[in-house]
């Protein structure tokens, strides 16, 4: 009866806080998480490879690796490697998947607005393209592209890159990697930078310019992510902004 006694209110439970890895603890993971992603893609390549009883040497990987259904199965089988190794790494920390990476659906104000500023600096960077002489895709993804669309791997090149990617690089970048910045020396801001740079890196296959516009793309996405608390507003945006730039390049560009 303690609980109706004024002096002895009842007891409550708070609930402690989810244990998040640190700086070097979310470096380490987020490092492990990128080699499972390679390995995945990897590994679908090897697969094919194997499957049609080719010699399993490096130049049968490169043929078999640069068809269009192949990087697209490769870069599906990223995702469940990656979104592996982040559950590993969460559950030994003993927190919740979904809070820790913030899988919570955003409202329509927020993805509308995502939405907007994602158009405004992609318009931006249109600008100045056009302004150096500079094509708006890189061209080995154009000639990629056009080739999948000759060879009947539209489809499965459109949901590799508007779906498969998106998770797996925002799993990486602005779900696991920002989650244990943010909560070091690092704070928001900086977790937003540094995320932003190793999202930037795993585009190393384009130029400068190129990864100087992905590296502003990961500003926006890591701001927003911050302001909605939500990893699935970023996956949405990430893929609508691929689905973009998948179908004008595919079907519509000339």
């Amino acid at each position: 009866m303690d609980s109706l006694n004024p002096d002895h209110p009842s007891l409550t439970m708070t609930p402690a806080p989810p244990r998040v890895w640190k700086f070097w603890g979310t470096a380490l993971w987020g490092f492990l998480l990128l080699v499972a992603m390679f390995v995945g893609q990897i590994g679908a390549v090897v697969l094919l490879v194997v499957g049609r009883g080719l010699s399993l040497n490096l130049a049968s990987m490169q043929l078999v690796g640069a068809e269009p259904q192949a990087l697209a199965l490769s870069v599906i089988m990223g995702l469940p490697a990656t979104l592996l190794v982040a559950w590993l790494a969460i559950r030994i920390r003993k927190a919740s998947f979904v809070d820790y990476l913030a899988l919570h659906w955003p409202s329509w104000r927020q993805i509308v607005l995502g939405a907007v500023g994602l158009i405004l600096i992609v318009l931006a960077w249109e600008v100045v393209s056009r302004s150096l002489g500079r094509e708006a895709t890189p061209g080995f993804m154009t000639d990629l592209l056009k080739s999948g669309r000759d060879k009947g791997g539209a489809l499965l090149l459109l949901l590799a890159f508007s779906l498969a990617a998106p998770m797996s690089e925002e799993v990486l970048a602005r779900g696991f990697l920002y989650r244990g910045w943010s909560e070091t020396f690092l704070r928001v801001p900086g977790a937003i930078v540094l995320s932003s740079l190793v999202w930037t890196v795993v585009h190393i296959q384009y130029d400068l310019y190129f990864l100087a516009e992905v590296f502003s793309i990961g500003l926006w996405f890591g701001y927003m992510r911050y302001r909605a608390g939500s990893l699935w507003l970023t996956i949405v945006l990430h893929g609508l902004n691929n689905m973009t730039a998948v179908v004008l390049t595919t079907w519509l560009g000339s």
